[in-house]
């Protein structure tokens, strides 16, 4: 390969591919496995982990995963395009991303859980993968029990008022 072999990252929560200062639009090539899938046209682009998927995946509009579910979330972040929507991947699939020859930033932003830690310049790419190591967690009661108490008391999820049954109309 001319530009170089990819670089691997791996992460607790998630690998966020950014334009960071620039004010171009980021301008990344996304494979999976053998595959081009997409032109990521955006802010950026959030590749993350069930673990992950809470936390900055759900504030750009990906979904949640549970964490028995073995899987990768791709989120675009403010992407160019109405249609480019967040997708699940199975844990086995390979990711990655290039920032093409013809992008108009000369250089992308790599933040591995949070912290920039890859300048990415023209031609370069990363690869992420699901660690062929789970992390072992400790549950109190079960992981799904578990997991929604942390949902709905760190999220509020579905929090809202009980909608009132409605009463019958008084008689004439």
């Amino acid at each position: 390969d001319e530009d170089g072999p990819p670089i691997p990252v791996q992460a607790l929560n998630e690998v966020l591919v950014h334009r960071g200062s620039s004010g171009h639009l980021c301008k990344l090539e996304v494979w999976v496995g053998k595959s081009r899938v997409t032109m990521v046209q955006g802010d950026g682009l959030i590749i993350a982990t069930p673990t992950g998927s809470t936390a900055y995946s759900l504030a750009a509009g990906g979904s949640m995963l549970h964490p028995s579910v073995p899987g990768i979330i791709l989120t675009p972040v403010c992407p160019h395009s109405l249609s480019f929507r967040p997708v699940v991947l199975p844990d086995s699939a390979v990711v990655t991303v290039r920032v093409p020859a013809n992008s108009r930033s000369s250089r992308v932003m790599v933040a591995v859980d949070g912290k920039d830690r890859i300048e990415l310049m023209r031609g370069d790419s990363i690869e992420v993968a699901v660690s062929p190591f789970p992390l072992p967690t400790v549950c109190k009661n079960s992981v799904t029990d578990d997991w929604f108490l942390s949902v709905n008391e760190a999220l509020q999820w579905n929090l809202r008022l009980e909608q009132k049954g409605l009463t019958p109309p008084a008689q004439v």
